[in-house]
C-alpha cells in the first residue's frame, strides 16, 4: 500500500548536494531542506516529495496507480535520509581490551602487532568461532547501527587471513539482515599467521579474489597499504587483478605514513580512499578533481591518539568527504555515530551540514550506492530517519542521537532482528 508521510517540520532531502557543502551558508541550501513537507512512497521507492502546500491529491492518486493510499502523520518531526555506514569490520569474535590498556601505557599499535597482538589476536578468536556464533555477534552489531538510523552498512572481511576463514567471514556477512549489507573483501589486511607475506598475498591474487567474485560474496576489494603491511607495489598488483575480475575498489591508505596509496587507488578510479591522514597537498588536489570519496575515520584517530585527517583542506579543495565509524575491536571499538560526528565537528572543523552530508549522500557515494541511497529524491529507495528533536541537535552531544523511527523501503523497521540472550 503506498504511503503519504505528512506533517514533516523539516525534510532534509540532500537533493542535488554534491561535493562542497558551504559551511557559511544556510542549512536550507546546504541540505536542500523543505519546510512543512510531505513524502510519498510507492513500492518501496520515493515517488514524490515537497511542501504540503504543493500537495495535489489528484496527482498523488495517479502516482499510486489506483492503489489505496495510506496517510501517515509524522507529528511535526524532522526527517532526513537514513545514514550510510561505509567502513566497518563488524564480523569478529573476542575483544582487545588488554591491547587498549597497553596503548594507554605507551606501547604503539605497530609494536603490539609485531608481538602477535592487534589484528592477529582478533584473527585467533574469530577463527575459533563458528559461523553461527559470528553471525549472532555480527547481527547484534548490525541492530545497534540500525537503531541509530543506519540502513546501509559496509562489512569487511580481514580477520580470517586464510582462504577458508576469509570465505567464512564473507558468508556470515551475507546472512545479516535488517539493513542493506555491502560486503568488502579485505584479505590483504595483515600477514597471515600461516604463511609468509608474499605467499599469502599470492594466494589472495590467484585463489581467493577469483573465488570471492565467482561466489558473489563481495563486490568490493580493499587492501591495507602501509609500512609493515602491504606495499605500494603489492597494492598495484592487487588493484589490477581485482579490477580485472570486476570488483569495485577501495583502500586503507595513508593512515600512519604516506605510501602513495591514495594516488594509486585514485588512478584505478577507486570508489573511496579511507583514513587519508598522511595525504599531501598534491593528493588533495588530485582527489578534488576525481570521483573518489575520502572516507574519514576520526574515531580510530581518537583511539590511536593520532592526528586527524585534513578535512578542511579536502572540503575547501572540493573533494568529496564521507564519515564512518571504522568499528572494530582494536583501533576503534565504538559504534556511536554521535561520537564520530562530534569529533568531526570539534577536531576536523566540519560544519553540521558537512557532517550530515558526509554520513548520507557522500557515504553512499563511497559505496557506489548513491543512485539508490543517501538522499530523499524521486526514484530512490525510501529509507529515512524520523527524529525526536531538531536536526540541529545531531552530532552535538556524544551519546545523544535523537532517532525516533527508522524507515527502510517505506516500512517502519522493528530495529531488532535478533533475540537477546
Amino acid at each position: 500500500m503506498p504511503k503519504l508521510y505528512r506533517n514533516i517540520e523539516n525534510l532534509l532531502t540532500l537533493e542535488g548536494v554534491d561535493r562542497y557543502v558551504d559551511s557559511s551558508d544556510s542549512d536550507v541550501k546546504n541540505l536542500s531542506i523543505v519546510r512543512q513537507a510531505a513524502l510519498l512512497e510507492c513500492n518501496g521507492k520515493i515517488s514524490w516529495q515537497g511542501s504540503e502546500s504543493r500537495l495535489d491529491m489528484s496527482a498523488i492518486q495517479k502516482l499510486c496507480e489506483g492503489q489505496e493510499l495510506e496517510e501517515v502523520d509524522l507529528g511535526g518531526r524532522d526527517v532526513l535520509p537514513a545514514f550510510v555506514e561505509c567502513h566497518t569490520h563488524l564480523v569478529f569474535a573476542g575483544d582487545r581490551s588488554e591491547e587498549f590498556e597497553l596503548r594507554n601505557q605507551g606501547v604503539s599499535y605497530q609494536e603490539i602487532a609485531a608481538n602477535g597482538g592487534g589484528i592477529l589476536s582478533t584473527v585467533k578468536a574469530t577463527r575459533k568461532a563458528s559461523e553461527e556464533q559470528l553471525r549472532y555477534l555480527a547481527q547484534k552489531r548490525v541492530d545497534k547501527f540500525l537503531r541509530q538510523g543506519v540502513t546501509v552498512c559496509e562489512v569487511k572481511s580481514g580477520y580470517g587471513l586464510s582462504h577458508e576463514q576469509e570465505m567464512k567471514i564473507l558468508r556470515v556477512a551475507s546472512q545479516l539482515v535488517g539493513v542493506d549489507i555491502v560486503p568488502t573483501f579485505l584479505g590483504p589486511h595483515a600477514k597471515s599467521p600461516d604463511m609468509e607475506m608474499d605467499q599469502w598475498f599470492q594466494q589472495i591474487i590467484d585463489k581467493t579474489l577469483p573465488e570471492v567474485m565467482e561466489k558473489k560474496l563481495a563486490q568490493r576489494a580493499d587492501i591495507f597499504i602501509e609500512d609493515g603491511f602491504f606495499s605500494y607495489e603489492q597494492g598495484k598488483r592487487y588493484y589490477e587483478r581485482a579490477q580485472q575480475l570486476g570488483f569495485q575498489l577501495t583502500g586503507h591508505v595513508e593512515q600512519m605514513s604516506r605510501q602513495g596509496g591514495a594516488a594509486l587507488a585514485e588512478s584505478f578510479s577507486a570508489s573511496s580512499v579511507d583514513h587519508v591522514i598522511e595525504i599531501s597537498d598534491d593528493d588533495i588536489a588530485r582527489l578534488s578533481k576525481s570521483g573518489t570519496v575520502s572516507v574519514l575515520l576520526p574515531g580510530a584517530d581518537f583511539y590511536l591518539r593520532m592526528k586527524y585527517p585534513p578535512a578542511r583542506k579536502l572540503l575547501d579543495a572540493g573533494a568529496r568527504v564521507a564519515l564512518a565509524t571504522d568499528f572494530n575491536p582494536g583501533s576503534c571499538p565504538t559504534q556511536d555515530l554521535s561520537m564520530i560526528g562530534v569529533l568531526a565537528r570539534l577536531e576536523m572543523k566540519m560544519s553540521l551540514s558537512e557532517v550530515i552530508a558526509a554520513y548520507t549522500i557522500n557515504a553512499a557515494r563511497a559505496l557506489n550506492c548513491q543512485d539508490t541511497h543517501g538522499s530523499l529524491e524521486v526514484g530512490k529507495q525510501c529509507d529515512f530517519v524520523v527524529l525526536d528533536d531538531s536536526y540541529r541537535t545531531l552530532f552535538y552531544q556524544v551519546g545523544y542521537h535523537p532517532v525516533y523511527d527508522v524507515y527502510r523501503g517505506g516500512k517502519k523497521s522493528p530495529l531488532v532482528y535478533i533475540d537477546p540472550v
